[in-house]
């Protein structure tokens, strides 16, 4: 079964911000090839979005209707909502996610 893939406006936003940062801090090369390969496993996502497993600062408080897989350092957090995935955020995995995945994915 295919899953539509849905990317929010805030995790589009998520995606231009890391390629303008990539693109000013290292290249347009790095930075074209970010963002080619997170839209692409967000993309993916329509064959086998189970796939993700749970964000470990929403699962320790118990909220486990949003999964994440990686592309490298970045993370890119999803729902699941019958045959369609919303992608909320995509975020850079070194940062501290706690209060930025709570107050993006609980408002």
């Amino acid at each position: 079964m295919k899953y539509q893939v849905f990317i929010t406006g805030d995790a589009e936003q998520d995606i231009l911000d890391l390629y303008d940062y990539i693109s000013s801090s290292d290249s347009k090369e790095s930075a074209d090839y970010v963002y080619k390969n997170i839209k692409g496993n967000c993309i993916g996502l329509s064959d086998f979005p189970s796939k993700g497993h749970y964000p470990p600062e929403l699962e320790r408080i118990g909220i486990t209707e949003y999964r994440e897989i990686h592309f490298k350092i970045y993370r890119i957090i999803y729902q699941i909502t019958g045959d369609k995935v919303f992608v909320h955020c995509v975020y850079d995995g070194r940062r501290d996610l706690q209060e930025l995945l709570e107050r993006r994915l609980l408002r």
